[in-house]
């Protein structure tokens, strides 16, 4: 977070560097899909900022050169160019990260999500994992990014949660946000087939991609 050291450079000005940062929060346990309710913001004790282009930000108190230098730490220098037609925000792969899994288990987003739905991931009970999300923002600041997901067994909801994944900027590279630590379901009784829905979505309720996939819980990694 940026800290009350940063008020100095002005409220307008941190407004809007917030954005660039990370804002972290969790909460679980909805009832909708997708989970849109206003409740959602208000758990989170989250406002979403006044929306200003890129461009605009950069031309806030350009005459103060110290500042001038922060906001290029955080926006970089220049608009990079990309695709018009392509999204601002484009999420490209869904990886579980666990240091138990005979090989890493990654998603491609940008394939075929017709054929990922076909597809049956294979977990271990009761070890624990984390999602890591990759995703690229190509040209406007997007604000308040979530992740939420579904998970439902034989027609019935068995868990649902919502991470918030933050604000962010445009630039080449990658953005990568990991979830916190969950743990697979374990015992006899939680052995079998899962049906998960996720989506990402920002402040304006923009859904940026939206998939199903599938795991099978099962005693040892291979069965």
């Amino acid at each position: 977070m940026l800290g009350l050291d940063v008020c100095e450079f002005g409220g307008q000005v941190l407004e809007m560097l917030w954005l660039t940062m990370c804002y972290r929060g969790l909460m679980a346990d909805k009832q909708d899909w997708p989970i849109e309710e206003e409740e959602d913001d208000r758990n989170l004790n989250y406002i979403a900022p006044v929306q200003k282009t890129l461009e605009e930000i950069r031309q806030l108190d350009k005459d103060d050169e110290s500042l001038v230098k922060y906001k290029q730490t955080l926006l970089g220098r220049e608009t990079l160019p990309s695709d018009p037609t392509a999204c601002n925000v484009q999420v490209t792969r869904l990886t579980l990260l666990c240091n138990e899994a005979p090989e890493p288990i990654t998603m491609d987003l940008t394939d075929d999500l017709g054929a990922l739905k076909e597809k049956t991931f294979s977990l271990k009970e009761g070890v624990t994992y984390r999602l890591k999300i990759h995703f690229k923002v190509n040209r406007e600041i997007v604000a308040g990014l979530r992740y939420h997901q579904v998970t439902s067994r034989k027609g019935i909801k068995v868990n649902k949660a919502t991470y918030m994944v933050g604000s962010y900027g445009p630039k080449e590279e990658e953005h990568e946000f990991i979830c916190p630590t969950d743990e697979t379901p374990k015992g006899l009784m939680s052995r079998g087939y899962y049906q998960v829905k996720s989506c990402f979505i920002d402040d304006d309720k923009n859904a940026y991609l939206e998939w199903e996939w599938n795991f099978n819980i099962t005693k040892d990694w291979k069965e």
